[in-house]
């Protein structure tokens, strides 16, 4: 089969790999004109995350890059420590950068699958013979699946579903991050600071000691503007955080120069049903919230799902048990997607709070547990190695 993914970040190149190794004709289109560098580091926590990375063949290479976690500490304007939590709270079991793991997802499937970059999907037509597809570029071309794996703004869901069977909420806050450098020479924590409503963040690089990463979180009701506009994200985060003591003036001084932006609402994305007869949805663009509920374990586990069904199965009754398999883990989840909330209180009776109750080693215990708990909501399969082929509609 001619299968197309959109999306070339994580569910995209994982799903690429499962089913290029199926020996299927797969194509992934990337808007970027290449693999994104920027971002966060993303975590995995528990068996069943791990358990399919080792699968995939990547879960060595990913264990010689983890980051190892860095612990998070709250300080006032002059420093003084508030509250701190541990390397394990935000790094999990496994940590890595974003852009680490999109690499190794990328070189482990490039063999199987032909990625195009600096393009994307202008329109989809879907019939009883395949989806007609027409790019950016210009080019048209016809696919037997299509797989929309290009996150919380997806272009298949946007193209392909219609609105009142989608719903997008804005959790209240939006959050930005970029690069500058490490003046104040930052190693070990991240430094956390908070007024009300808003969370300013640094913390060293991973990867070169000289250069920092910041969050930035702030509580705002729906923004309009351009998500391809650096510009005017820039203008938006400077206006919110314009006043603030701390590091804050020295963070934002380096905004104007940064070439890569990290700028989302916080949100959260349900879709009634993830497929329709030949375009199905996977990772953060059925089912993603921006953080906070492990999407992206989620997305490599949903892509392992999705291959193992279609191998066994037709498209609908594979599509069926794809969605069975996750649905009930994956609303879950998302139910305890506030990280808005508990990065940056909107209250200053908030953020003691939240600092006080975690300052207690039973209380950062249990929410340790949970999150651990969180991870194991998923039963994972097994599928055959024999099922090599999908089966046709």
């Amino acid at each position: 089969m001619r299968v197309l993914v959109s999306g070339a970040s994580v569910a995209g190149p994982s799903v690429a790999l499962w089913l290029g190794r199926a020996g299927h004709d797969v194509t992934v289109v990337e808007i970027a004109p290449a693999l994104r560098q920027g971002g966060y580091a993303v975590d995995f926590r528990g068996e069943v995350f791990t358990t399919v990375l080792d699968r995939m063949g990547v879960l060595g290479d990913l264990r010689a890059l983890q980051t190892g976690g860095s612990a998070m500490r709250f300080v006032d304007a002059s420093g003084r420590r508030l509250m701190r939590l541990p390397a394990e709270f935000a790094g999990g079991e496994l940590e890595v950068l974003r852009a680490d793991l999109s690499r190794v997802l990328y070189e482990h499937s490039r063999e199987q699958a032909t990625y195009r970059f600096g393009d994307s999907i202008a329109a989809l037509h879907e019939h009883a013979d395949g989806v007609d597809v027409r790019f950016e570029s210009g080019i048209e071309e016809t696919y037997d699946l299509v797989i929309g794996a290009d996150g919380m703004h997806s272009v298949v869901r946007r193209l392909a579903w219609p609105a009142a069977q989608v719903v997008e909420r804005h959790l209240n806050y939006y959050v930005a991050g970029w690069e500058v450098p490490n003046t104040h020479g930052i190693t070990g924590d991240s430094l956390m600071y908070n007024v009300p409503g808003k969370l300013a963040s640094v913390g060293a690089d991973r990867r070169d000691p000289a250069l920092a990463q910041t969050l930035f979180v702030f509580k705002s009701p729906v923004l309009e503007y351009n998500r391809r506009d650096l510009d005017q994200q820039k203008a938006i985060i400077a206006e919110q955080f314009r006043g603030l003591g701390w590091y804050v003036p020295e963070l934002l001084e380096a905004l104007p120069a940064a070439t890569e932006l990290y700028f989302d609402s916080i949100s959260r994305v349900r879709v009634d049903r993830w497929s329709t007869n030949r375009i199905v949805l996977l990772g953060d663009a059925g089912y993603g919230a921006t953080f906070g509920a492990l999407g992206t374990g989620t997305a490599v586990v949903g892509a392992y799902v999705l291959a193992g069904e279609l191998a066994r199965a037709d498209l609908r009754t594979a599509f069926d048990r794809y969605e069975a398999t996750l649905r009930k883990a994956v609303s879950t989840t998302q139910d305890g997607s506030r990280a808005g909330t508990f990065l940056a209180p909107a209250t200053r009776f908030g953020i003691s709070a939240r600092n006080k109750i975690l300052n207690r080693p039973f209380l950062l215990n249990q929410m340790l547990k949970m999150a651990q708990n969180m991870s194991e909501l998923i039963e994972l399969p097994s599928y055959s190695t024999e099922q090599r082929k999908i089966v046709q509609p």
